[in-house]
């Protein structure tokens, strides 16, 4: 706890807490903690500021709105139960309204990449508080897309479950039908864990699913999948002249991951979410504070106002004939998912300046909503998660999203596109680990014959092995070629001195399929323990020091592929 309020001291004014817990507060919960099994024992968490908090102001960013609750919300009770420790409560869009985070009368919290570009709304604060470091995860809301696009600009992963997952008993209400729970954090890995608490039907919620439970949040892999895209004409990127390019990497990362690629119809979808402000669902917004918007219209955030208070011109026929066509809607794209297992989408196509916003409010916010706010509409879960950066060093976001109760499968290809790469994890230094924390699979470093493509790769797959991502090995080993192997393999030793990184693939296998194949394994190979260059020590194959006395040392090339494409242009000089 000392070190939480350090981190936040030296962040200065960032405009990230509309609350925060008195430290001494804090450190007598840590103190208070007795039971170290708990499965969120110490863990520093925020929410955001319209989530109830026994005995804290609610505001949801409108001090005359503000109300002490004698209750926390049902999310907020099972996480303290857990064994997590509030800190505080977050800035955020007033109402919930908005996915720009500059809507707030508490000023803009600031977006650790930049300044000057808003931090994504409307849970801001809650997004900038797990980016740099302050609490290890943060409860937002996701209407339209609060919890995505904040990750998306925040370089976190943002998840929205199904609706009525997560309950939603003492939240603010903005549209209540489609309101969710959102979690922020560093990894999915994460997200599944607090995903898991705080999961469960709540029979003080009118809209929790009977369904909803703990271990629909399993984090679940597949190796072959189809995954949907719009077609290239319906992408928007707002002038951006970086993010289509890191949209398409994505794609091939997913491809990469035995991802097929098949382009889907967005009309519909695009159609789905103009129905969420530009129709009738906005009248659920004034639904929700309407005598709180009577009496003090004057001292709501303007643009908040307006929004809010448009809503009046539509009739209860309005909103009939929006439900009819959102219901036509809805049964075209269910037809998608007879083709596809999960969308892949930009978060967002840019990320705007504060001046910009500023500058044109309601456009946009708009813009921001292109691929978010058909989500709930349509009654799909999604994860969004870091995906590279800009040429300017802003980060840039990719949403996976899939039909109703598939969150653990979704959540889980998600966490394999977010590890294929290595990225530093918000807005620290510390890379997104090799592989999840799991009991029940095993992490392999591979060099040679079992890499994609060559003789010996279907040994891993037929052992339900997964690819994870390439890396290299920490400068220690030396790689050779082994004689008289069929097919050729290399063999990978140890030494004291003189050590060079030798290039890997990373792929993880089920425990229970792992003695099988380390079974299989002829000698003069061997499974070890390999270190990574990122210091993470892995399994992987390794050879016998006796096997390479006289074999040829190949480790200037850097790895197996290298040695094979050097040895082909041989050849064909030769030949």
């Amino acid at each position: 706890m000392a070190e939480v309020y350090a981190r936040i001291a030296a962040q200065g004014d960032d405009r990230v807490w509309i609350h925060l817990v008195p430290r001494s507060e804090a450190q007598q919960a840590a103190r208070s903690l007795a039971d170290p099994s708990l499965p969120l024992y110490g863990i520093p968490f925020a929410v955001k500021d319209n989530i109830d908090v026994a005995g804290v102001p609610t505001t949801a960013a409108c001090p005359t709105y503000a109300y002490t609750p004698a209750r926390s919300a049902s999310a907020v009770e099972r996480l303290i139960g857990a064994g997590a420790i509030l800190i505080g409560k977050t800035n955020m869009d007033q109402f919930a309204t908005g996915l720009v985070g500059t809507r707030s009368p508490y000023g803009v919290a600031r977006n650790p990449f930049s300044s000057g570009h808003i931090p994504g709304g409307s849970s801001s604060g809650s997004a900038v508080a797990v980016s740099a470091g302050l609490v290890s995860f943060a409860l937002g809301t996701d209407t339209a897309g609060s919890g995505r696009v904040p990750a998306a600009f925040n370089n976190v992963v943002g998840l929205k479950p199904t609706r009525g997952f997560f309950s939603t008993r003492g939240v603010v209400p903005a549209c209540r039908t489609l309101d969710c729970l959102s979690i922020l954090t560093l990894t999915c890995d994460d997200a599944e864990r607090v995903a898991r608490i705080i999961a469960a039907y709540d029979p003080e919620d009118p809209l929790s699913r009977l369904d909803a439970r703990e271990s629909a949040f399993r984090i679940r892999n597949t190796a072959s999948f189809h995954f949907g895209i719009p077609e290239r004409e319906a992408l928007r990127f707002f002038e951006d002249p970086d993010t289509p390019a890191l949209y398409e990497r994505a794609i091939d990362d997913l491809k990469q991951l035995g991802g097929i690629e098949v382009t889907i119809d967005f009309a519909p979808l695009r159609e789905a979410a103009g129905l969420l402000y530009r129709g009738p669902w906005v009248a659920e917004r004034l639904a929700a504070l309407q005598g709180f918007v009577d009496g003090h219209a004057a001292e709501m955030h303007p643009v908040t106002r307006g929004i809010i208070e448009d809503a009046k011109r539509f009739s209860a026929v309005d909103v009939f004939t929006a439900a009819y066509r959102l219901a036509e809607l809805k049964r075209q794209t269910d037809c998608m998912w007879d083709t596809v297992d999960v969308l892949l989408l930009p978060t967002a196509g840019t990320c705007f300046t504060v001046e910009a916003v500023m500058a044109e409010p309601l456009q946009r916010n708009t813009d921001l909503g292109y691929y978010t706010n058909f989500v709930n509409l349509l009654d799909l879960c999604a994860t969004a998660v870091p995906s590279g950066f800009t040429g300017g060093g802003l980060p840039f976001g990719v949403t996976l999203a899939g039909p109703a109760a598939r969150d653990g499968y979704v959540l889980g290809l998600a966490d394999r596109l977010h590890r294929i790469r290595p990225a530093p994890m918000g807005a620290g230094r510390t890379p997104v680990p090799v592989c999840r924390a799991t009991n029940e699979s095993v992490v392999l470093a591979v060099i040679g014959a079992h890499l994609r493509g060559l003789p010996l790769n279907p040994q891993l797959v037929d052992h339900d092995a997964l690819f994870v991502r390439e890396s290299r090995t920490a400068p220690a080993y030396r790689l050779y070629e082994l004689p008289c192997s069929v097919p050729g393999k290399p063999g990978l030793v140890r030494v004291s001195e003189g050590g060079a990184s030798i290039d890997v693939e990373l792929w993880q296998m089920p425990l229970d399929c792992f003695g099988q194949f380390a079974a299989a394994i002829p000698a003069p190979l061997s499974m070890g323990t390999v270190l990574l260059q990122t210091g993470e020590a892995v399994k992987g194959f390794l050879c016998e020091s006796a096997a390479v006395e006289n074999a040829r040392d190949i480790s200037t090339y850097g790895g197996w592929r290298s040695f094979q494409r050097s040895q082909r242009r041989t050849t064909l000089a030769s030949g």
